[in-house]
C-alpha cells in the first residue's frame, strides 16, 4: 500500500484525477479526517472537505506510473 498526500481544491481538478485513476484496475481511498471514499468515485470525493488536503491510499506496491500521473494533485 502506498499513500500520498493530494491537494484537489477545484471542480477541474477532482475531474481530472478521478479520470486518471479510473483508467488504472488498482484498488484506491480518499481519506479526509474520519471520512474514507473510493477514490473512483466523483460523487464521494465531493462530499470531503477539499479545502485541505487529503490522503490517497493506493491497495498495490507497483503503482509507480499512476504516482507518476498524479504529480501535479500531489501535495508536499
Amino acid at each position: 500500500m502506498k499513500s500520498v498526500s493530494l491537494l484537489l481544491n477545484t471542480t477541474e481538478s477532482v475531474k481530472k484525477f478521478v479520470n486518471i485513476i479510473s483508467a488504472y484496475d488498482y484498488d484506491a481511498d480518499v481519506r479526509s479526517g474520519r471520512y474514507v471514499v473510493d477514490a473512483k468515485s466523483i460523487l464521494g470525493l465531493f462530499s470531503l472537505d477539499l479545502n485541505k488536503p487529503v490522503v490517497l491510499e493506493i491497495y498495490s506496491s507497483d503503482c509507480d506510473d499512476l504516482i507518476e500521473q498524479l504529480t501535479p494533485f500531489i501535495y508536499v
